[in-house]
């Protein structure tokens, strides 16, 4: 506890780390309180059914991504998830179209350029999304009486804008922190809005396993152990590194090159997307439940909505965790660019033993990167899947389930790791121990 304090205090002194870190927490506030905010001409007091059917099921995960904001008829409805949405959409175009990928070469500029394309695609998306969940509403259980406007244009057009607003201004907040703050901000925003969830979902199942003898103390004990194996597995499937030998070389006076220092190492990681995607093949598991209801009167739609929107189903976790592993080989080969770092390795004068500089090393670091990949999807994909194994086998509650890997932790455990890793390098960099190492304060005089 000693040694905790004393990390606070260390991370409290470093001016530019403690403006980040409030800039951060403020501006996660704002994003907490526009949750809480509902559409202007919606009476509050005749949501009761609306929350109700928003906690389990898909609609229960969408809920809990928007922070409760969804169930609450907010300006922050619609979430972060159509610039989820958006996201994908030109991560998977980028691999078909030659604009996007010379915009990949560009560097800085060319980033900058992707992400408006981005942002308009995300506007794009919510014009279609919002008066869809406005509509839908009534299907959700809430009464025509609690449109105190009514229907029509006159709510129907302001109240889309505001929607669409709503999500333009979470996605400039979560830039923001990124930017200026701490973390992944976009991250961030999901992170906060699954840890509202958390305290009442451990409440509900504590009732039901106490007050209705089903198991009692004892079972809750077990839940809560299994649930810190979960977190540490987690921990593992995010962080395991598998290190690469590189042997730096020098050129002679003669020309020819000369094998010194040390040998060195490449750390690929066995997952080196970490939690997007999670992220990514949640947005996509939301389609087809929302497109089996608005369809229901059809036989194909009637499918989509039996077996897609119960979260526990065999059908959805099969398609589930087939995305995943599919979006996490998808997205290292987009972040993890092996041709670059073997020409990169060429000019520096380094190279991995036994294979040649160039296009063989990239082969090689690109195979690599597959072998290692793969197990880390398979891991991935079996936490992401495990609640409904926990359903089926313990019977826990549906809320309390989506804790026991998941969504709902990996994306907690991933979006912690990153930010405790950021923070931790600001302390090293100030010569202080950092988060994750135990020592005495080293700082330097």
């Amino acid at each position: 506890m000693k040694k905790f304090i004393e990390t606070l205090t260390n991370i409290w002194k470093i001016e530019e780390l403690r403006n980040k870190i409030i800039v951060t927490l403020g501006l996660l506030l704002v994003y907490r309180f526009g949750a809480q905010v509902v559409l202007p001409g919606i009476d509050t007091d005749q949501l009761v059914q609306l929350n109700q059917n928003t906690e389990q099921g898909i609609l229960g995960i969408l809920n809990a991504f928007t922070g409760g904001a969804f169930a609450n008829a907010s300006i922050f409805a619609l979430g972060i998830m159509p610039y989820i949405s958006a996201s994908i959409v030109v991560q998977l175009m980028g691999i078909a179209i030659p604009y996007l990928q010379k915009l990949d070469k560009e560097g800085e500029s060319g980033r900058k350029t992707k992400t408006q394309i981005t942002r308009w695609l995300t506007i794009a998306i919510c014009i279609v999304q919002a008066p869809a969940y406005l509509y839908g509403l009534s299907a959700l259980g809430v009464p025509d009486s609690a449109f105190v406007l009514g229907k029509g244009l006159g709510f129907m057009i302001p109240a889309v804008v505001i929607l669409v607003t709503g999500t333009v201004f979470a996605m400039w907040l979560g830039e923001r922190i990124t930017d200026k703050g701490i973390g992944n901000g976009i991250s961030l925003l999901i992170m906060v809005g699954i840890i509202a969830t958390l305290p009442q979902s451990f409440v509900q199942e504590f009732i039901s396993r106490t007050a209705n003898n089903n198991g009692g103390l004892m079972l809750i004990l077990v839940e809560l152990i299994l649930w810190f194996v979960v977190i540490l597995a987690s921990i593992l499937v995010v962080m395991a590194v598998r290190q690469v030998p590189v042997q730096y070389a020098r050129r002679t006076a003669s020309g020819s090159e000369a094998a010194v220092g040390a040998r060195q190492y490449i750390p690929l990681k066995l997952n080196a997307s970490g939690v997007m995607p999670i992220i990514f093949a949640q947005a996509i598991m939301f389609a087809p439940g929302l497109i089996g209801r608005s369809f229901n009167d059809t036989e194909l739609g009637q499918w989509l909505e039996v077996n897609f929107q119960d979260i526990f189903g065999l059908a959805y976790n099969i398609l589930f965790a087939f995305l995943i592993i599919v979006f996490t080989f998808l997205y290292t080969a987009i972040t993890i660019p092996t041709s670059k770092m073997a020409d990169d390795l060429k000019r520096s004068g380094g190279f991995v033993p036994g294979v040649r500089p160039g296009a063989e090393t990239g082969d090689f670091l690109d195979k690599v990167m597959s072998l290692i990949t793969f197990p880390g999807a398979i891991f991935l994909a079996i936490l992401a899947v495990l609640p409904a194994v926990v359903v089926k086998l313990m019977d826990v509650q549906a809320g309390w389930a989506l804790f026991y890997g998941g969504t709902s932790l990996l994306i907690m455990v991933g979006v912690a790791i990153d930010t405790v890793q950021q923070v931790n390098a600001y302390l090293l960099n100030r010569h202080y121990d950092g988060l994750m190492k135990s020592g005495k304060n080293r700082k330097v005089a």
